[in-house]
């Protein structure tokens, strides 16, 4: 127990920019939730059980008539299709950490997937329950906004008109983030390029899924160009 308390103290400054996206934008989706007329445990379960950020705040709409199970599926899996390709990258890194690997895999949001990438895992902690720790308290952060925000959305009622743009304005802060750190941007530039391509050609509705196979397909042709101007720039550096 002692290693995984030092896990969850030095994971713990890492996950701080999480905690305070994920709690707004928690308290966010509670209020939406709140608003279909479902209780907070509805809320904690949902976030305890699903925990797909952007994926639950599509499922808000679900829950009203006329919407059918084939829709259901369809837009989730074009919402969180990503998360197929960030579980692909650190396949090799989760076959390692024994029965916890399933909890990862689980586990695995935006903001999860960027810290267990760009996160320097201190000498004296144990990796792997450095990033079980990074994994728990995020998704822990998401539960305690959502309860939050669907007890307040029960108890004090007011206009939740354009709140849903909170997950939005966190997905530009992460953007960003990676932009300022990234030694080789090619890959947001091929991210958002194939993005507006995408929108152009099949609207606002469609797009997610065509811009996901677009930037796989071109990044994978180029990776080896890729790679190999990241591992110059390194070499230049040191």
């Amino acid at each position: 127990m002692s290693g995984y308390r030092k896990a969850f103290k030095k994971a713990f400054p890492y996950t701080i920019p999480v905690l305070t996206g994920y709690l707004f934008i928690g308290i966010a989706f509670g209020v939406m939730f709140a608003e279909k007329g479902y209780s907070c445990w509805w809320a904690m379960l949902m976030s305890l059980l699903v925990y797909a950020g952007s994926g639950q705040y599509l499922a808000v709409n679900f829950f009203v008539p006329g919407i059918s199970f084939v829709q259901v599926i369809f837009m989730t899996l074009m919402v969180n299709i990503r998360h197929i390709f960030y579980g692909i990258s650190l396949l090799e890194k989760f076959n390692n950490m024994g029965k916890k690997r399933w909890y990862m895999i689980f586990g695995l949001t935006d903001e999860t997937y960027s810290l267990l990438c760009t996160t320097k895992v201190p000498a004296d902690v144990d990796e792997e329950k450095f990033l079980f720790a990074i994994s728990i308290m995020d998704q822990s952060y998401w539960v305690i906004g959502s309860v939050i925000g669907a007890l307040a959305g029960t108890l004090i009622p007011f206009n939740s008109e354009g709140i849903d743009f909170a997950m939005t304005a966190l997905f530009v802060v992460i953007f960003m983030e990676q932009w300022m750190d990234a030694k080789n941007r090619i890959p947001e530039i091929v991210g958002v390029a194939a993005a507006i391509v995408c929108l152009y050609i099949f609207g606002a509705d469609k797009f997610v899924l065509p811009s996901m196979i677009l930037i796989i397909f071109v990044l994978f042709v180029g990776r080896t160009r890729l790679e190999g101007r990241v591992n110059d720039r390194c070499q230049l550096e040191q």
